[in-house]
């Protein structure tokens, strides 16, 4: 047996529906992503989570707490498993993003923001330190962000950088299932809970367009 990490992404917020760069701003959940956490929730609970952590951002904790209420486990708060600091981005649409920084759009390098490998390592490190809690078996869920779950498990499996792209984005409260074996760790799921639809994420053009 081993131990498992569950990368849950927050549910849908406001932000989210404008396309707008929501990185390290705190965005509460709206309607649509309260039900998504708890069918999330509903689902995830069958498979007998053993520790919850989320990101310090409200999006993310209220996504993990649905799921702590239907376990009984509290929920553990780690600032990094943030999203990607979005710098001088943050608030702004793709269109006036594009507009304004279109250089810096096309490498999707915000002005202030964070680089892409800082992110990486950062998430991957969180999810380790957390995944080595786990009793043999445990499974962790880990409640966190789109760039930085598809990031931090690029950096996790042992990805070169300019491979990174070759994971897709999540949806609002979709998951991705990591598996620790005998030589590291193994994606055996990505962006799994819904049927595919657009992504509206804070992560760049060319991952989160189909």
């Amino acid at each position: 047996m081993s131990r498992r990490v569950v990368c849950l992404r927050h549910g849908q917020t406001l932000w989210n529906v404008e396309h707008r760069f929501q990185g390290h701003s705190d965005i509460p959940l709206d309607e649509t992503g309260i039900a998504q956490a708890a069918r999330a929730a509903s689902l995830l609970a069958a498979l007998r989570p053993t520790v919850i952590v989320s990101s310090d951002l409200q999006r993310a904790y209220d996504t993990a707490s649905a799921l702590g209420r239907l376990t009984g486990l509290s929920v553990s708060v780690d600032k990094d498993l943030r999203e990607r600091g979005g710098g001088e981005w943050e608030g702004l649409t793709r269109e006036e993003i594009s507009a304004g920084w279109p250089e810096q759009y096309a490498a999707w390098e915000a002005p202030g923001g964070e680089e892409v490998a800082d992110v990486a390592a950062r998430v991957s490190t969180s999810i380790r330190r957390w995944a080595e809690r786990l009793d043999e078996d445990g499974l962790l869920v880990v409640a966190s962000h789109g760039a930085a779950i598809r990031l931090g498990i690029a950096h996790l499996l042992g990805l070169p950088e300019d491979l990174w792209s070759a994971l897709g984005g999540l949806g609002n409260c979709s998951w991705s299932v990591l598996e620790e074996g005998r030589r590291g760790w193994r994606l055996m799921e990505h962006n799994a809970g819904t049927l595919p639809e657009p992504v509206q994420s804070d992560d760049s053009p060319e991952v989160t367009q189909s």
